[in-house]
């Protein structure tokens, strides 16, 4: 896995490196604080980490300044306080985790094995039930009570989630009234 060590600072997390990520499934998730595609794709990554947690999944959100005002760390810290961003967020504003990772969209997503190797990626919106399946395939697992599909996350019909096991009722709520696109 690319390094993490260019970190300018850590929210909800001490610094983690290889000795905590070792023999994790690992999701990256690059963000900035102004760029509606995130804003759009938080939600499921949110959901992803607390529909996985207990299988191990390790989420980590990378911000990574766009513009000038995002380099503030309190805005940062606001941000992920008001959309109850509970996984650990890597502050990246000298850019090195992004050149790390020779990223160059936001969002980006990347789905890292247990052994540190990077499976698949995703850059912007969409594709929210493939990019689950990922998840899944890494972690080697599935979620009967879906009826074949993806997990809660992924099937929403008029705000409410169609399986609740894994997905938290604000959740629900929240997308729904986001109105993101939900097919």
């Amino acid at each position: 896995m690319p390094s993490l060590g260019g970190a300018t600072g850590w929210l909800n997390s001490e610094p983690l490196g290889p000795a905590e990520l070792r023999g994790h499934v690992v999701l990256v998730d690059f963000w900035t604080l102004t760029c509606i595609n995130w804003l759009r794709t938080e939600p499921y990554v949110r959901g992803w980490s607390h529909a996985y947690r207990g299988d191990e999944l390790i989420v980590i959100g990378v911000h990574t300044p766009e513009f000038s005002f995002e380099h503030d760390i309190g805005r940062v810290r606001q941000a992920t306080t008001e959309r109850g961003i509970d996984y650990a967020v890597a502050v990246d504003n000298d850019y090195a985790v992004w050149s790390a990772f020779d990223n160059h969209y936001w969002p980006a997503l990347y789905f890292i094995d247990a052994d540190g190797i990077i499976r698949d990626h995703h850059f912007g919106e969409g594709s929210y039930e493939e990019s689950e399946r990922a998840i899944q395939r890494l972690l080697d697992v599935e979620r009967a009570d879906t009826g074949g599909r993806a997990s809660p996350i992924l099937h929403m019909g008029t705000g409410r989630c169609m399986a609740m096991r894994a997905c938290p009722p604000a959740l629900c709520g929240e997308i729904a009234e986001s109105g993101v696109d939900r097919g």
